[in-house]
């Protein structure tokens, strides 16, 4: 089984309540080989929420508010249903602070890109499940 992002198979759970819909992706899941997650909705954050970005070791939102907490839970979350389902690959949304693999933003809220993980990313990888975003298919 693959988990892939939510958002990526048309669930409107983006920070701004809207999808990054793929269409490889869609398809993986109506073929029911692939469950969709949202790692920061299992982390307590509500649709729409205030955009937020990896900052040193933290996750701040735009107003600088701490999420931190919430994106470790989600990645938590999303490792417990990943580990249910006997999952070896998922397929993340890059640039995201819980999805991102191999890019995120740099923090600074000005769209800046740099090399690095999201938290969920980072977990499920350390835990030898093999990482892909939508960049890859």
């Amino acid at each position: 089984m693959i988990i892939v992002s939510a958002c990526l198979a048309g669930v409107k759970c983006r920070y701004d309540g809207k999808d990054n819909a793929n269409s490889k992706v869609i398809k993986l899941v109506v073929n029911g080989i692939a469950i969709p997650i949202c790692p920061e909705q299992l982390g307590g954050l509500q649709t729409p929420r205030i955009p937020a970005e990896i900052s040193g070791d933290k996750v701040l939102n735009k107003k600088g508010e701490n999420v931190t907490s919430q994106f470790k839970k989600g990645a938590k979350e999303t490792l417990r249903i990943a580990e249910l389902v006997n999952c070896h690959k998922a397929i993340l949304k890059q640039s995201s602070p819980s999805c991102g693999y191999g890019k995120i933003y740099d923090g600074s809220h000005t769209g800046r890109i740099i090399d690095g993980m999201g938290l969920t990313a980072q977990l499920l990888s350390q835990k030898g499940i093999v990482i892909l975003t939508e960049e890859d298919l």
